[in-house]
């Protein structure tokens, strides 16, 4: 068998090459879980007492001094605290409206019509950034749940070894990741300003709007108005949100045919046109521009919509 010294160089290049490309995503990725450990406690190690860190983290989340929205549309200001980005206004207008810019831009290269370009932009810049807004709520949301159990279980474990409830509650916030180590983070620290316990956690489930956290706080609410064993209620409380956590996975399962299905449906147009457009770019050049094939494009568009709907409404099962 004869050796090829040049394909055995190849292999080695594509080694050093893939195991660089490894090492750099590793080192990514740990600087990026340090900066979400340490997000909230960077906040507290720059000197600031406990009031002024809970205005800042307050700030940060959209609410104000006091703890209110400050946004007045009730359902805009849910949603910006909900997905926890950091509220910076300006910002984002300048995004929004730099984004809504160049889909306009765009529009008008293919269309030539400028009215229609500066709808969809205008829409474009509205509609994204709330889009993103409400997927990023719903990541984190999921990550609530699933670090939820994991939460409890340090709680539990403290209040075993004979810690209080407060000190117990600042455990997850010292010793877990985002976005549980930072909401439960500032419940301590509301607690060390000087808000009861039930206050706190109430805070908690309004900032996170999530149907888990919402059963702690009420498990929270019930121990302190009652009294009984807050171990064992906590334990319960970690197995149904557990339990929960499960059947969430089922139905994701169950559905992942309608979910397919729904993205191939959307997406198989798009597909073709792009392809067209590639292998045969005079195919709709004669008649892109009537605007009987807008209407008609237009007309399907909101067809398509509608029919990816009445799908998410067939595959959205809520617990």
């Amino acid at each position: 068998m004869r050796f090829d010294a040049q394909f055995a160089f190849y292999i080695l290049v594509f080694a050093a090459v893939f195991s660089a490309a490894q090492a750099t995503w590793g080192l990514v990725t740990a600087g990026r879980a340090r900066r979400t450990v340490n997000q909230r406690l960077k906040i507290a190690e720059g000197g600031l007492g406990i009031g002024d860190v809970v205005i800042e983290l307050r700030k940060r989340r959209g609410l104000s001094a006091t703890g209110e929205r400050v946004l007045r549309w009730t359902w805009l200001s849910d949603l910006v605290v909900r997905s926890g980005a950091p509220f910076q206004p300006r910002r984002w207008i300048m995004i929004a409206a730099g984004l809504g810019a160049a889909i306009g831009l765009a529009v008008v290269v293919v269309t030539h019509e400028m009215v229609f370009a500066v709808i969809v932009g205008a829409a474009s810049a509205v509609v994204a950034p709330l889009a993103y807004l409400k997927f990023i709520g719903a990541k984190r949301g999921k990550l609530l749940s699933q670090q939820l159990p994991d939460a409890l279980d340090v709680i539990v474990r403290s209040l075993e070894a004979g810690h209080p409830v407060p000190t117990a509650i600042a455990l997850v916030g010292r010793e877990m990741v985002d976005p549980i180590g930072s909401e439960f983070g500032m419940v301590a620290d509301e607690i060390a300003f000087g808000a009861t316990l039930e206050t706190a956690v109430a805070h908690l489930a309004e900032r996170c709007r999530h149907a888990d956290i919402d059963l702690f706080a009420a498990t929270i609410r019930l121990q302190d108005r009652s009294g009984g064993n807050l171990t064992g209620l906590l334990k319960m409380n970690a197995h149904t949100v557990r339990e929960r956590h499960k059947l969430r996975l089922k139905i994701q399962a169950a559905s992942s045919e309608g979910r397919i299905s729904a993205l191939i449906l959307t997406s198989a147009p798009f597909v073709v046109f792009g392809m067209l457009q590639i292998l045969s770019p005079r195919y709709y050049g004669d008649v892109i521009h009537e605007r009987a094939v807008h209407i008609g494009l237009a007309l399907l568009g909101g067809w398509m919509m509608l029919g990816n709907l009445v799908m998410r409404r067939m595959i959205d099962m809520r617990i």
